[in-house]
């Protein structure tokens, strides 16, 4: 079985060493460089990458992975698609060949997309970028995705991890125009159409977020509950900015009634109420949320959801209410997941003040 690993960069030098290191027991590494202007593609080639540049413009995520996959020869068995900010944890390669089946075509694997400050994964979720040399290309502007042009049949391998290592001085600012690109270029993609909703969002274009995610939920292939409760939330989250706070419950209720096994509806209703002063109700959804223990690996959970935020909540408001004790216990177990939060700490020592009647 030959394995390769593929890759596109630009203006990436600080994370060359990292990236090979992880990824040096492939048989062969093929990277599509865009136009970098620093030394990624001289640092590429002194550790033996085969390294190809050319400026896409205008510019395409699709366009540049499908560039960097034609790069590989066909006689190669399994191509794993990585970006220069990620690494493949050892072992990866005996994952692969031990696991592979004859008639495997694509990969699932354990995705850390970001940590914590404590080194615990934050975001955490099963990809699928690890795919046969064949028959696959690559879709859409942004959010690109594989397509196969015959049934995939897929493999599950959660031993195999790659953690994400982002660069947060880098710009997405291209993500909104290239989001509005794939939805006009196919209105009824139900995933882009939510990705644009969550993007006007970001940048605070609350009507045109409201418009687009309502747009989202009326499509008839947009089916996975998870998603649909996620645009109710930002849905919520947009009413909420607007100070409409009755629309804000009423998209809160349709996102627990669409997915009443996620925490994510309920944590979110718990801070709007948290805004709104409603201290018995920030219980109530906070308990809600606590009841529901699976995590599920998908990229739409919200980190707030499972730090220490709910125990947050539930301090706070039990202090409101007078109920030192409980507040107290609260932020205890919130002190034990976020050890170095300040905020937290001076909370405990007003809380333990209150409790002795200082």
């Amino acid at each position: 079985m030959k394995i390769c690993v593929y890759a596109i960069c630009k203006n990436e030098e600080k994370f060359v060493d990292r990236f090979y290191e992880s990824v040096k027991d492939a048989d062969g590494i093929y990277v599509l460089d865009t136009g970098s202007t620093d030394d990624t593609v001289n640092k590429l080639k002194s550790h033996g990458i085969v390294v190809e540049q050319k400026i896409i413009n205008p510019w395409r995520f699709d366009v540049a992975r499908n560039l960097s996959l034609d790069l590989i020869p066909e006689d190669y068995d399994v191509c794993v698609c990585l970006d220069l900010d990620e690494v493949l944890i050892k072992g990866w390669k005996e994952l692969i060949i031990n696991n592979w089946k004859e008639d495997t075509t694509r990969l699932r694997y354990n995705y850390i997309w970001s940590f914590d400050e404590y080194g615990n994964p934050a975001v955490n979720f099963l990809s699928d970028k690890i795919h046969s040399r064949k028959n696959y290309k690559w879709v859409n502007p942004v959010h690109e995705i594989l397509k196969y042009d015959r049934d995939e049949v897929f493999l599950t391998c959660e031993e195999l991890t790659i953690e994400h290592y982002p660069d947060s001085t880098k710009s997405r600012s291209s993500y909104l125009p290239l989001l509005e690109l794939a939805v006009k270029e196919d209105p009824t993609n139900d995933r882009n159409t939510h990705y644009l909703g969550r993007e006007y969002m970001f940048y605070q274009k609350w009507n045109e977020s409201i418009d687009m995610l309502i747009r989202h939920l009326n499509l008839p292939t947009a089916t996975w509950k998870d998603e649909r409760c996620a645009s109710m939330r930002f849905i919520a989250r947009d009413y909420k900015n607007l100070n409409r706070y009755e629309e804000a419950k009423m998209w809160l209720n349709k996102a627990i009634n669409e997915a009443p096994y996620l925490r994510d509806p309920y944590v979110e209703f718990a801070l709007l109420c948290y805004d709104l002063k409603d201290w018995n109700n920030v219980i109530k959804y906070c308990n809600a949320a606590l009841k529901i223990e699976k995590h599920a690996k998908s990229y739409i959970n919200e980190t707030f959801s499972w730090n220490h935020t709910i125990y947050d909540l539930l301090s706070l408001a039990y202090f409101n209410l007078g109920n030192y004790d409980l507040s107290l216990k609260n932020v205890d177990k919130a002190i034990e997941m976020a050890p170095n939060d300040e905020r937290l700490k001076n909370n405990k020592i007003l809380i333990e003040e209150a409790l002795t009647g200082k």
